[in-house]
């Protein structure tokens, strides 16, 4: 049984300042759903393997694989203005 002790102990934790009508409020839902989770412990899940998804999962990303990439000279032909090893572009701040 959750009691207003403890939900103004967990709110203190989580640096929350909640008035009394809330404290009792979340005092009832607290308990509601500690209740509900009573209702799921009796559920006989002896047999039943843990499960991440309900549904099964497969991955749709494609293999890794290594490619060659153009080297640095490469990339820097296509450079409208260079310095050095590097790309030169306008300054666009103060």
């Amino acid at each position: 049984m959750i009691t207003v002790k403890d939900v103004k102990h967990v709110a203190n934790l989580a640096r929350l300042s909640l008035t009394e009508d809330e404290c009792t409020q979340f005092t009832d839902q607290l308990d509601k759903i500690i209740g509900y989770f009573d209702e799921l412990n009796k559920v006989d899940t002896d047999g039943v393997e843990p499960m991440s998804h309900p549904i099964p999962v497969t991955n749709v990303l494609r293999d890794d694989r290594i490619v060659q990439t153009a080297s640095r000279e490469q990339l820097m032909e296509g450079a409208p203005v260079k310095e050095g090893a590097f790309f030169r572009v306008p300054r666009i701040g103060e």
